[in-house]
């Protein structure tokens, strides 16, 4: 049987794994999108900047959708 205790745990668990799938994809996904794509000599992508957003974001999201937890 679960203590409250246990389901704490479980919840918080659950929690940190949802917040490094999130930061993973954000966070990562955007560092994809950061490369240098030549297109007719137009250069295409978010750089540093682009991907210190996307970072930033991605954990501001989560502290507030899940900070309370």
């Amino acid at each position: 049987m679960l203590t409250v205790l246990r389901i704490v745990h479980l919840l918080s668990a659950s929690v940190w794994v949802g917040g490094t799938v999130v930061l993973v994809f954000g966070g990562c996904g955007s560092a994809v999108l950061a490369a240098t794509f030549l297109s007719g000599g137009v250069q295409l992508g978010i750089g540093f900047v682009g991907v210190s957003l996307a970072f930033g974001l991605t954990v501001v999201t989560m502290a507030y959708a899940v900070g309370h937890v």
